[in-house]
């Protein structure tokens, strides 16, 4: 079971202490943690192996955000996820990948909830009351091939209907990325394909975990294009048969999916006996609404 453990001002500190929400890449450390020793989040939790480190999502519109989100991650790019915002004025969050952004400093949670007319979320226990740390769900680095750094900053919601309180909140943080000129989506079940998802959910240890050769990924592309039509099950048998390895080929063929290198239509589901048909480029990535920059925030 879950603790019943509950947020407190101590807890924030101490948070905060440990080096939550700071570091990049494999060093980074998720402010929230599916860990016994923080309070449960409401959600199902994923700890998801990727890139050095595990992903700590709470939720499963978390999960899917980061599967969707892995279409944009380049070995250069990174990935935070349960990022802490600032309560005070700081440097802009790129200063962590380019230290010349360290030079201007820019509001913090406390001052854009005033200037909107929002009341803070406060946090209380042990007969002390501080201000909560809101935080963004996942926060996207995406380097350019000249080696220019961009942010985009994702909040998930399970739900496409919120609360005045939630609304209220969500305000808040789009007002923190905007003051830096992060783009900032808000993504909801309404913005996704639900067997899209469905697929995703069922193939991304394949497809995000021991990633192949080149290579192999060129195998599995060929291999799909020309055998289209085929169901998985056919197109395994050929490529483990090639690779002498059933593993191998299944990882190859659903990073090379992934990754839109052959953009097969994950409406298909999982199952093995279901054909394999290629849609148009722009078709397959429509249905990626963190690629496409869908955002159900109005």
């Amino acid at each position: 079971m879950r603790t019943t453990k509950r947020f407190s001002p101590r807890l924030l500190d101490l948070f905060r202490e440990r080096g939550r929400g700071t570091g990049t890449y494999g060093s980074y450390i998720p402010w929230h943690r599916v860990s016994r020793s923080d309070p449960a989040s409401r959600g199902r939790s994923h700890l998801i192996a990727w890139r050095g480190r595990h992903i700590e999502l709470l939720s499963d519109g978390e999960f899917t955000a980061f599967c969707f989100s892995t279409r944009l991650m380049t070995p250069k790019n990174d990935l935070r996820e349960q990022f802490p915002l600032s309560q005070e004025r700081s440097p802009h969050e790129l200063t962590a990948y380019d230290a010349r952004f360290h030079m201007r400093k820019y509001p913090g949670t406390l001052e854009i909830a005033k200037n909107l007319g929002i009341k803070h979320p406060l946090v209380h226990g042990g007969g002390l009351t501080a201000s909560w740390v809101m935080t963004t769900d996942l926060l996207l680095m995406l380097q350019t091939d000249d080696g220019t750094c961009t942010l985009l900053a994702i909040a998930v919601k399970d739900r496409s209907l919120l609360s005045e309180r939630a609304t209220a909140l969500l305000t808040i943080e789009a007002g923190y990325w905007q003051s830096r000129g992060v783009p900032w989506l808000l993504i909801t079940p309404r913005l996704y394909h639900p067997q899209v998802v469905e697929t995703l959910f069922r193939t991304w240890q394949w497809a995000v975990q021991m990633p192949v050769s080149e290579s192999y990924l060129q195998a599995a592309e060929t291999a799909i294009h020309l055998w289209q039509g085929h169901s998985l099950t056919y197109l395994l048998q050929k490529l483990s048969q090639e690779f002498d390895s059933h593993s191998q080929a299944q990882h190859a063929i659903w990073q090379a999916i992934w990754s839109g290198r052959t953009p097969v239509d994950l409406r298909r589901g999982w199952r093995p006996h279901v054909p394999l048909q290629l849609l148009p480029q722009a078709q397959f990535d429509y249905f990626n609404p963190i690629l496409m920059r869908r955002s159900a925030w109005t």
